[in-house]
């Protein structure tokens, strides 16, 4: 399984065999997870599995003393039982439910069974709060369904934040109503000159309602004072000289910038960061931060706050890249690290700890997914170095960068920026097999993460992608089952 529960003990000669009259039974909070367990075992197993009140043959069950995301599944010849305090405590335990069963289980037409489980007893709950997963739409734009599939799929592993990058430089994909012409010319294009695309509000708080259905929070990011093009573009007067740079659909970063001494910048960050936070349930609203090497350094550290009290005026939490650290942050701010190991950024990762936020961290050499494998991978990029499937894995986000202390973690992020990928079969390409990894670093014990055993685990989820048809890079560190 990945990520690797906190304590499993294996139950000799209790193998639990799906019969074909069983039932899933679930209490009311449970309900809509049971209803979607059933939807999938019915098309694999070809079995009715009416969802009932109370017990089953599955039981989920929200009647439990754990808080949050804990939860304990005790799969035996009797049933299988899945116990939380929480229905997003039972969903993660649908989601190992779903590893333990045959991978065949996962197919969306009927299958032939047996349907059986090794008897187990498993108590499971997560050592990082933050386990997130970024998606670029705005290099390339992916539509709704596109990234239902996403969140389907990165669901599996526990992951519960989708951080969207929503603008840059290439376009802007998130309705305004106050600022009709960022999508209606903002999103036109993507890189390479293609249409590109944007959300209306309707389909944001449909992805906004598909992710919460698996327990993932969608946190949206407005990336400024930098990679800010599309919205410079869209409107002449927030240019410094009234004049509206062309679309840009190339992938250089560094040259955009808001007028910091601009009063209409503020006016525009305050009516989009306003329609942005209406539309997110997320506590946190991301305002970039990062790359802005065409605004002045003085001009940076004016900006930030101002733009920081904008995100605080509408009831959110700021979360930015490390190199807003070097202004003052509001309490609560939450900083992205994506350093390497070069000490700048780490000394700014200490600076925002100083100031009482907290880290996420995604350092690029690690977890950013859009870093090939090796040289000839065919996609992504490589100026963080080339990242396989070990070194993704192998580090601790505890000691990741020195003098920071274990309690200013949040958790970790892998982001995906799309310069290169433009379908949903590039993405899967980069995202697999290395995600896994970062959900496990951010949910198993410390004690759990050994890379000898985790690569053997991970062999095991190859059957499982086939059926579920994703494009993973079959990484030859990997005996692949």
């Amino acid at each position: 399984m990945i990520p690797q529960p906190t304590a499993q003990q294996a139950l000799p000669d209790q193998t639990f065999t799906l019969p074909p009259d069983a039932t899933i039974g679930a209490d009311a909070a449970a309900r809509p997870i049971a209803d979607r367990l059933a939807v999938q075992l019915r098309r694999s197993t070809g079995f009715a599995l009416p969802v009932q009140d109370g017990a089953g043959t599955i039981t989920l069950s929200t009647q439990g003393t754990h808080e949050g995301e804990a939860y304990e599944l005790r799969a035996d010849a009797s049933g299988v039982t899945i116990t939380a305090g929480t229905a997003e405590g039972v969903f993660r335990g649908v989601t190992t439910l779903r590893q333990l069963l045959p991978a065949k289980a996962e197919a969306s037409t009927q299958q032939d069974g047996p349907w059986e489980i090794t008897g187990t007893s498993i108590s499971d709950a997560p050592r990082y709060g933050y386990r997130g997963v970024m998606l670029d739409v705005t290099r390339h734009f992916f539509t709704v369904d596109q990234v239902k599939h996403f969140i389907d799929l990165v669901s599996l592993y526990k992951i519960n934040r989708l951080h969207l990058h929503l603008s840059d430089d290439q376009g802007w994909r998130i309705q305004v109503d106050s600022w009709p012409r960022l999508t209606e010319y903002g999103g036109s294009l993507q890189v390479g000159g293609g249409t590109g695309g944007s959300y209306t509000k309707d389909e944001y708080a449909e992805l906004v309602r598909y992710a919460g259905e698996h327990y993932v929070t969608v946190v949206p990011e407005i990336d400024t004072p930098g990679h800010t093009n599309a919205a410079l573009a869209s409107y002449p007067e927030l240019n410094a000289d009234g004049v509206a740079p062309k679309l840009y659909t190339e992938t250089e970063v560094g040259f955009s910038t808001l007028t910091v001494d601009l009063d209409r910048t503020y006016e525009f960050l305050d009516d989009v960061f306003r329609e942005v936070a209406e539309q997110t349930p997320a506590e946190v609203v991301h305002l970039g931060g990062d790359e802005a090497h065409s605004t002045p350094h003085s001009d940076y550290l004016t900006f930030v706050p101002k733009a920081a009290e904008l995100v605080v005026k509408q009831g959110k939490r700021v979360m930015g890249w490390h190199e807003i650290a070097d202004a003052p942050l509001p309490a609560g701010t939450v900083v992205q690290y994506w350093g390497t190991e070069d000490e700048k950024a780490q000394a700014l990762a200490v600076k925002a700890v100083e100031q009482g936020a907290t880290l996420v961290l995604s350092p690029a050499n690690r977890s950013y997914l859009d870093m090939k494998y090796h040289a000839e991978t065919p996609l992504g990029l490589d100026w963080a170095g080339l990242v396989s499937v070990e070194q993704s894995y192998s580090w601790n986000p505890a000691t990741l960068i020195p003098n920071v202390p274990a309690s200013a973690i949040d958790g970790v992020e892998a982001p995906l920026w799309t310069e290169t990928l433009d379908d949903l079969p590039k993405v899967e390409f980069m995202v697999f097999p290395r995600l896994p990894g970062i959900a496990e670093l951010g949910w198993s014990t410390e004690d759990a993460l050994d890379w000898t055993a985790y690569k053997s685990r991970l062999a095991e989820q190859g059957p499982r992608w086939e059926v579920l048809g994703v494009n993973f890079y079959r990484a030859p560190e990997i005996d692949w089952a």
